[in-house]
């Protein structure tokens, strides 16, 4: 059997991609030796997931992220700049993933290097320590995209195009490597020539097909059952009430604006708001405020498990996260996505496209459009069929334990 690594930044959202833990856990049943590299913070987490555990002091990714500057008070193209270099920053901070990659290399020292690095998409500490280790590497939750033509590029892209350039080349000369798992082109990326697993389908990413490339195997996804008894909090609320789901995930829970907002539109259209807030620490004078925001019927959580909660869901109201957009996905819920920053905008662009939900800005939530948007998902039949039959669509790639089985024949064919 082989022994396989799953690296992730140490945020519970990038354990997660449409199913990278889940498909862990597929392989763990198989009898393949899993360990899931992190930072310390994700520990019992994992350890309550039945997957074994290595931390590393570094994975690369800069957690809290650089304070947001007041970009109300900059012209736009400036504000613009300033918010796309924070997001490389977060990933392609030189001292952060030169120090990862020295971690990784001194763990493989300590406990043998893997058969297979698996890693979320964003962790470029991977791609080079699985070079430097002379190790497949594996993408689990994102495509394989070809490089785009810098052309199509705005200006500010084509800026930090150069600097991301710039720092890859640095660090592949300090580890003596060639960059075989990252991509050419204007925009460095991570770019397995192996294996890179979607856990969508290929309609999904239908407006990028000119880009894919072969080495993406979709996979799609489906509910898992859930493995204890429902809360007493979801108990209380009567079967025949529709639930709508309010979260911004794991990352972007500081805008109570958001959930106020998103939980009157939900109750407006007939839904009890189920609002989750996440464990980022607010003061208990905003918590207060918070409360004293949201309807009466509103259920206030920290967290809830999808499993008890989406199939009571009937929609879901969201920043356009990768897993809570997949899990929206794979139980048929409509979604609202109102995109917060990164890859969240292609993702809410998607859930319009294949017509299982709306894309709105937050311009248009100011405007009211949340509102109209939750009573029109209520009432047409049509978007709901779309969302139904999707959720078909992904069940039938096979899910995570067809994800597995690529990794396993990756590990084998070595």
């Amino acid at each position: 059997m082989a022994h396989f690594w799953f690296v992730s930044a140490p945020l519970l959202s990038h354990t997660d991609w449409g199913g990278f833990l889940k498909t862990a856990q597929a392989l763990k049943a198989l009898g393949h030796h899993v360990t899931w590299v992190s930072e310390n913070r994700l520990g019992g987490f994992l350890a309550s997931a039945g997957i074994e555990f290595a931390p590393v002091r570094r994975t690369g990714w800069l957690w809290p992220p650089p304070p947001a500057p007041d970009l109300q008070s900059l012209p736009p193209a400036e504000a613009v700049m300033l918010r796309y270099r924070r997001a490389l920053d977060t990933w392609l901070s030189e001292e952060l993933v030169g120090d990862a990659v020295e971690a990784l290399l001194e763990l493989a020292d300590q406990i043998g290097p893997p058969d297979v690095i698996a890693t979320d998409p964003f962790l470029t500490a991977s791609a080079l320590a699985a070079e430097a280790l002379d190790r497949p590497l594996a993408v689990c939750g994102w495509p394989a995209l070809d490089a785009l033509n810098e052309e199509f590029l705005y200006p500010v892209q084509r800026a930090l195009g150069r600097d991301s350039q710039e720092r890859v080349a640095r660090l592949l000369e300090r580890f003596g490597l060639q960059g075989v798992n990252m991509s050419g082109g204007p925009t460095p990326a991570i770019l397995s020539p192996h294996l890179h697993i979607s856990y969508f389908s290929e309609r999904w990413y239908q407006a990028d097909s000119d880009y894919l490339l072969p080495q993406t195997l979709f996979v799609g996804g489906m509910p898992a059952p859930p493995a204890d008894d429902p809360p007493q909090w979801l108990l209380d609320i009567p079967a025949e009430k529709p639930l709508a789901l309010v979260t911004l995930g794991s990352i972007f829970t500081g805008d109570l604006g958001f959930f106020s907002w998103a939980a009157h539109a939900a109750a407006r259209a007939g839904f009890v708001p189920v609002v989750v807030i996440g464990w980022n620490p607010i003061t208990p004078e905003a918590k207060a405020e918070l409360k004293a925001a949201l309807p009466k019927s509103t259920r206030l959580l920290n967290w809830v498990s999808f499993e008890h909660v989406l199939p009571r869901t009937r929609l879901i109201i969201h920043h356009g996260g990768m897993g809570t957009t997949h899990a929206a996905a794979v139980y048929g819920i409509p979604q609202i996505c109102v995109p917060h920053a990164a890859d969240q905008r292609g993702q809410a662009r998607r859930v319009a496209q294949a017509k299982i939900g709306l894309n709105l800005t937050a311009h248009d939530v100011r405007q009211g459009l949340l509102a109209q948007g939750a009573r029109a998902l209520a009432q047409d039949e049509r978007v709901q069929q779309n969302a139904r039959a999707f959720a078909e669509e992904l069940a039938a790639l096979g899910g995570p334990p067809r994800a597995a089985e690529a990794l396993a024949n990756l590990a084998a064919s070595r």
